[in-house]
């Protein structure tokens, strides 16, 4: 005997939220065929999921809404991957031969690192194990590695020790990311000890330049980690709403918007 369909669509839509925890976003179109069922039942599945706060729709499809435990790091990875790297390779660019610089964790962050690679005369403080093995074969680049524990989820280093090794450093330019933005310019994460050696970052650089896709407006954690008012310059892909904009000019943060693909399919 077949399952009613309502059941059908319940045990569909808890697969779709474990899609979700494991790549972070998915498409209408990828999510149809893995089911075999039409782009219009997906969308209400998503509609449904959405209005349980389960996920958070975006164009195209969804990404999962988060609350109180971060994604996956490979989820991470995926999410607005090509404009991750167009982020990194903008904020690259602001980073001077020759000086010193804080890189944080996030994946972004990690883009950043990527873009360094042909600078010259750089000291690179960092906390984020994948930012040390990029950048360590290269010889005009120095780093340095916090110690401290490292996260087996994603390699980041942190604790007491972390924020002490920190504290002993006054750099020219520090890369920090965010796991949530809020309506408020309020930049949020997960786990109070990165949350604790971030802002040992903020405070002991001459300017802080904060690397997050857009997607990040449409995410949620509980963590207070700065205010957008502590930042000198967001590189973003694009900036989700003239209200984000005013709120940046009225602190007097310099804005730099990458770009990137845009969506083309709007089913919200």
């Amino acid at each position: 005997m077949s399952l009613p369909t309502a059941k059908l669509g319940s045990r569909r839509q808890s697969e779709i939220v474990d899609w979700l925890r494991e790549r972070g976003r998915v498409s209408v179109e990828d999510l149809a065929a893995h089911f075999g069922v039409t782009p219009q039942t997906i969308r209400r599945d998503l509609n449904d999921l959405s209005d349980s706060q389960m996920v958070v729709r975006v164009h195209g499809g969804a990404m999962v809404a988060s609350g109180v435990v971060n994604l996956a790091y490979e989820a991470r990875k995926l999410i607005a991957g090509p404009h991750k790297k167009l982020i990194g390779e903008a904020a690259a660019r602001l980073v001077s031969d020759h000086s010193s610089v804080f890189i944080a964790i996030g994946t972004t962050a990690e883009e950043v690192a990527r873009a360094l690679t042909g600078h010259a005369g750089l000291l690179v403080i960092t906390n984020n194990l994948n930012v040390a093995v990029e950048l360590y074969r290269h010889a005009a680049i120095e780093v340095f590695l916090t110690g401290g524990t490292v996260r087996q989820a994603d390699g980041g280093i942190v604790g007491s020790h972390t924020e002490s090794l920190i504290g002993q450093f006054r750099v020219d330019l520090a890369i920090i990311g965010t796991s949530a933005i809020d309506v408020d310019g309020t930049l949020l994460d997960f786990d109070i000890r990165e949350v604790q050696a971030a802002r040992a970052i903020i405070e002991h650089a001459r300017r802080v330049v904060l690397v997050s896709d857009g997607s990040k407006f449409a995410r949620s954690a509980p963590v207070r980690v700065a205010h957008l008012s502590e930042i000198d310059t967001f590189v973003t892909d694009r900036l989700p709403s003239p209200a984000v904009a005013d709120l940046c000019r009225a602190h007097a943060v310099e804005v730099i918007e990458a770009g990137g693909p845009l969506d083309q399919e709007d089913d919200s």
